[in-house]
């Protein structure tokens, strides 16, 4: 019976690994195996470290009264701002007083100088006809210049409690959004004291510190990998800061960010630890991890995969440094190598290298 039974199965699994994919005969021996495949070629690339790195807006201000009072206007948090629109407003009754004395102050020392200059003019006509002391001409003419001195003065009072009363108004410098009340309305503050902090958003740069021994392999303008998250784009480095102190041996680059990433966020900045050189590299897809080392398969011109032992250098992205008998231009395989035997058929797939 059980022979019997054992024969009615053989067709059944001859029709079934009849049927199976290529792949999977692949697996049992059978056929090409389908991979991808990739190049090795020189690049230059460095060794690299990790340094973390905080997103800063470069146009982030306390903003403080310029003149003491009451607040009786202060933004909210979180009130997105142009240059120039009102942020808070101090109680200014007072300076408006004080502008409307000194605008009458100056009425009055314009008339009072008019009439000195009238008279002067008369005592001269009259000294054409020696009916006028000359003293008197000269007290008049004294007068006249005070008074002129007087107006001098009180304008420039006047123009100083205007520039007063447009400080009680407290105005966005740059575009932006409040990112925190210091004060609420109602208070009194101080010259001095901070009523708001407003930060843009939109311009944004990476502050990051490394050890100061690698100061000199970064250079302004040098792009630089930020790591936010599982993302990574590249940044330019504005300026570097070559100054470190006894307490931490470290100097200070900042790169410029186009992300729109939120104040505060932390970053892992890629930062080159030597010079830069020229090395034989593959993606890293391509090295397979077994106990006798590290290999890559390369398919040579049969399209087979022969097996490469390696041994690996410096990374940069996805691509990484080998040595060992390979050269610039060998395809090498970075999809479908973990089951790859020693001189096994491939066949390439739709991906890369196809």
């Amino acid at each position: 019976m059980r022979t019997i039974r054992l024969m009615k199965l053989i067709p059944a699994l001859v029709l079934a690994i009849t049927l199976m994919p290529a792949t999977a005969l692949a697996q049992f021996g059978g056929g090409a195996s389908l991979v991808e495949i990739g190049e090795a070629r020189l690049i230059t690339m460095a060794p690299t470290m990790q340094v973390a790195g905080t997103v800063i807006s470069r146009s982030d201000a306390y903003l403080s009264a310029e003149v003491e009072g009451r607040l009786t206007l202060v933004a909210e948090v979180g009130t997105r701002v142009d240059t120039g629109d009102e942020l808070a407003r101090i109680e200014d009754v007072s300076l408006r007083l004080r502008v409307q004395e000194l605008e009458a102050e100056v009425t009055r020392a314009e008339a009072r100088l008019t009439f000195l200059s009238a008279e002067l003019a008369r005592f001269e006509r009259l000294a054409e006809t020696n009916l006028a002391a000359v003293s008197q001409i000269d007290q008049t003419r004294s007068e006249r210049d005070i008074a002129a001195g007087d107006i001098t003065v009180t304008r420039s009072r006047l123009e100083q409690a205007r520039d007063q009363l447009e400080r009680t108004v407290i105005r966005a410098p740059f575009p932006g959004v409040v990112a925190e009340r210091a004060v609420q309305a109602g208070e009194r503050v101080a010259i001095g004291g901070r009523v708001v902090r407003l930060v843009n958003p939109a311009h944004l740069e990476v502050v990051a510190r490394a050890p100061l021994s690698f100061y000199r392999y970064v250079r302004p303008g040098d792009e630089l990998a930020v790591v936010v998250g599982e993302d990574s784009v590249e940044s330019p480095v504005r300026t570097v800061v070559s100054v470190g102190d006894e307490a931490r041996h470290v100097f200070e680059l900042r790169l410029d960010m186009s992300e729109p990433l939120p104040v505060g966020q932390t970053v892992r900045v890629t930062i080159p630890t030597a010079d830069v050189r020229e090395v034989l590299a593959v993606p890293r897809d391509a090295l397979v991890l077994r106990g006798d080392g590290i290999a890559v398969f390369v398919v040579d011109e049969e399209r087979k995969a022969q097996r490469i032992r390696v041994t690996t250098g410096i990374g940069s992205g996805e691509m990484i440094e080998v040595r060992g008998p390979i050269q610039p231009g060998d395809k090498v395989v970075v999809r479908g190598n973990e089951r790859l035997r020693p001189g096994q058929e491939v066949r390439l797939g739709e991906g890369r290298g196809a």
